[in-house]
């Protein structure tokens, strides 16, 4: 059985993403533990919360991440960490697997922030999206989105702005949305990154 390991650095909804991951076939380990994430065969990010508190809480596992070649999926603030920098309460660094910023949304009549509940995505091909029907409905909850390239951004979503849902670079993914609340939709997204990983 697949095994990927979720990283357990403080932030986020640990148990959603675990039970989407057994949904989805794999044997999810919730750890910090570097020798488990070294011989998992995924690793999955998660994340809940501010962009600097979770870069400050993921920094013992930061030179870990970096020297990895196994897929790595980010999900929410996972995704955004995944970006060179973010500009959430001041200009941080991220871990600079991506191009871009992470910026706020702007205002914009009739529109709330954050933005919360279902969204379609328009997904390009990449192997995390294969059987995904474009314009799919995927769950989200964020008040800062990616800026970055067009070849790192897998799908894209239009809320106040069109914006990166989804962005990849060789190994490494990240979702904005929350696969593990998005219905067979996401379940078959994680399905389809636990199949990379094998």
């Amino acid at each position: 059985m697949t095994e990927i390991a979720v990283l357990d650095y403080g932030l986020g909804n640990l148990r959603s993403v675990v039970k989407g991951l057994e949904r989805a076939g794999a044997n999810p380990t919730i750890t910090k533990d570097e020798q488990k994430i070294e011989s998992a065969d995924g690793i999955l990010l998660p994340g809940v919360g501010a962009f600097a508190e979770g870069m400050d809480k993921l920094s013992p596992l930061i030179p870990l991440l970096k020297k990895q070649t196994k897929p790595v999926l980010g999900i929410c603030l996972g995704m955004q960490m995944l970006l060179d920098e973010s500009e959430e309460f001041g200009v941080h660094k991220g871990l600079g697997f991506i191009k871009g910023r992470v910026r706020c949304f702007p205002k914009k009549d009739g529109y709330k922030i954050p933005q919360m509940g279902w969204n379609t995505i328009h997904t390009t091909k990449h192997p995390l999206f294969e059987g995904i029907p474009d314009e799919s409905y995927v769950y989200f909850v964020h008040s800062y989105y990616a800026d970055t390239t067009p070849d790192m951004t897998l799908a894209t979503t239009e809320y106040i702005l069109k914006y990166a849902s989804a962005v990849g670079n060789k190994n490494i993914m990240g979702t904005q949305f929350h696969p593990e609340k998005s219905g067979d939709t996401g379940l078959k997204i994680l399905e389809n990154f636990v199949r990379m990983c094998e």
